[in-house]
């Protein structure tokens, strides 16, 4: 295999993600890797994966994952479950490079084609048969005694959870800089409609489509009466205010990234200021998307009449 300084310039280059943890992935990497290579497209891979997988010499091995990294590439090509995608996420937002995922775990709502599909996703890719669209992240800060301790971001959602499993956690909520309600719970989720579908839905929020444009706040298990999951305008800026009295809590950005919240802390969300880019191949409705994902029952339905 040859370094990215020894490596001829290629005309077009694709970079490839995989969990290489999974013999899917690892088979799936070889057959995207070869069909893009027959077709003329340059491929790069982080050197770390690459020990794992059986690839050609002319496979570009980058040392880091830096968005320098993806420099030149038009695509970033992501196999793997929902915990890859994410990571895939963090590279594509961090490089501006559209991201085009795979799914290989379960259900899989970031990605655009199943393991059945690697043929058709090649093809796609090599006739550029494919649009971008933007999905809206969030950009998230916590605050200590008033002075910002830690700024991060989030695709799916920024929770807020308690970690005492026999305490809960004592929060007051926020919108656009007024109160709304103060009860004790196991969390808050604030979410983007893409990840309304994550850990928002299993927390009891609404389904979003995906061009909707909102922010969502969902308790999880809240001992209050009026505790709904809430939808907002997309320019609204949410808080969730840990109570001084109560034990601290954890934040989670997408699952992947935590930061411990003393009591007193107070965590903000808004829009974020950079989307990711996630790459379409086909225009399937997201309505029958979810009905595939959870296979959801529609014998019966008869249309609208013509």
């Amino acid at each position: 295999m040859t370094s990215q300084s020894d490596k001829a310039a290629t005309e077009r280059t694709v970079f490839l993600l995989a969990h290489t943890g999974r013999p899917a992935a690892i088979r799936s990497a070889e057959l995207v890797v070869q069909g893009l290579l027959r077709s003329g497209l340059g491929v790069r891979v982080l050197a770390a994966e690459a020990a794992d997988l059986p690839l050609p010499p002319s496979v570009e091995l980058i040392p880091e994952a830096t968005p320098e990294a993806l420099d030149g590439c038009e695509l970033l090509i992501v196999l793997g479950g929902d915990g890859t995608l994410l990571r895939g996420a963090e590279f594509a937002r961090a490089s501006g490079v559209p991201m085009l995922g795979v799914n290989l775990g379960r259900v899989g709502f970031l990605a655009e084609a199943e393991r059945d599909d690697l043929d058709k996703v090649v093809d796609r890719v090599v006739t550029r048969a494919y649009e971008v669209e933007e999905r809206m992240t969030l950009d998230v800060r916590v605050r200590n005694n008033g002075a910002v301790v830690h700024a991060d971001w989030a695709l799916n959602e920024a929770a807020v959870q308690k970690v005492s499993p026999e305490r809960m956690l004592e929060v007051v909520l926020e919108i656009d800089g007024r109160p709304v309600s103060g009860f004790g719970c196991d969390g808050i989720v604030c979410a983007t409609p893409t990840g309304s579908t994550a850990y928002a839905f299993s927390a009891g929020g609404p389904v979003v489509w995906p061009e909707v444009e909102a922010l969502l706040m969902v308790p999880i298990s809240a001992h209050a009466l009026f505790a709904k999951p809430l939808v907002t305008s997309p320019n609204s800026v949410l808080a969730v205010e840990v109570q001084p009295h109560t034990p601290h809590g954890v934040l989670w950005c997408d699952g992947r990234r935590t930061i411990e919240l003393p009591a007193g802390a107070r965590v903000e969300v808004r829009r974020g200021a950079v989307p990711v880019r996630l790459a379409r191949l086909h225009h399937a409705s997201f309505t029958d998307r979810l009905v595939a994902k959870f296979a959801l029952p529609v014998s019966g339905w008869r249309g609208a009449p013509h």
